[in-house]
């Protein structure tokens, strides 16, 4: 009889704990903290590491000679003092650029590969979301392998399960995973619910230009297997308008930063790491 009533209890006590988790949230730091250091460089990284962010967006880019660099932009024309795209030049060639800052002047900060941003961050209580890394995920996976980081680094694309299947079979089984959906096509539900059938996922990146999906109400199904909501409250294309700048400009909490509360998320990326973090501690929100 006793041996009955443990397994009850365990799944209880586990449900319980998964739960308390969920309420906590997240901060991931977009480009990492790119206000205070040039966008993508590894200074932006360390100070919002040292801010005590949780996890660090970040764009991958492959050089000529296949060197996995830290670029957002197609090309390197904006975030630095050189033209053309990163695969137009060689690593050594790439690191002659130097980063521009927020007023669009050149630093000494120079484009960082993700093996220096990995190093850099080993060890720290930070993830790493590697962004546009959809193309890379071999190229990626050796540098995280090279440097012991595997566990560090959350792996990402706006694809199905079936698409990311046949493109990456056996990879898959041994990264860490977030897929992206938006919740305004109305195969989102589906998207998501294959990926949960499939495997398991870290977190669901979700992004919309409306607050209608029945997801946002809705999104239980997700966050009970254990899988965390991402939402991105930078642009208010991402998330129908629940913008940082309605909290941090305009002082507009309740339909900025407490509307995706309400609405279930658990990791919440921002151009406004500091204070997000201050308001989420103060609430006692913060994981």
């Amino acid at each position: 009889m006793k041996t009955k009533l443990i397994l009850p209890i365990l799944l209880l006590q586990a449900s319980a704990f998964i739960a308390n988790a969920q309420k906590k949230i997240m901060v991931a730091a977009h480009r990492g903290d790119w206000r205070n250091a040039p966008e993508n460089s590894l200074w932006a990284f360390k100070n919002a590491a040292a801010m005590g962010v949780d996890i660090v967006e970040l764009d991958l880019a492959k050089t000529k000679d296949g060197v996995i660099v830290i670029m957002h932009d197609q090309t390197i024309d904006r975030t630095t003092n050189g033209k053309g795209a990163p695969g137009d030049f060689t690593y050594d060639e790439i690191q002659k650029f130097g980063l521009r800052n927020g007023l669009g002047r050149v630093t000494g900060n120079h484009i960082p590969t993700l093996k220096e941003v990995m190093l850099a961050l080993k060890g720290k209580k930070v993830m790493v979301n590697l962004d546009k890394s959809y193309p890379y995920y071999h190229e990626a996976f050796a540098v995280l392998k090279e440097t012991g980081t595997i566990k560090q680094a959350i792996f990402q694309a706006e694809v199905t399960y079936t698409q990311l299947k046949d493109k990456y079979p056996t990879l898959i089984d041994n990264i860490i995973y977030m897929p992206i959906v938006n919740l305004d096509k109305p195969e989102a539900r589906q998207t998501i619910t294959d990926y949960l059938r499939n495997m398991k996922p870290y977190a669901f990146e979700c992004n919309f230009k409306q607050d209608t999906s029945s997801i946002l109400k809705d999104n239980k199904f997700i966050t009970r297997t254990g899988a965390k909501l991402w939402y991105n409250s930078l642009w208010a294309s991402l998330n129908a308008g629940h913008e940082d700048d309605l909290a941090v400009e305009q002082g507009n909490t309740k339909d900025s930063c407490n509307w995706l509360i309400a609405h279930g998320v658990t990791i919440l990326q921002t151009d406004r790491p500091k204070q997000m973090l201050q308001y989420f501690k103060e609430r006692k929100e913060h994981q």
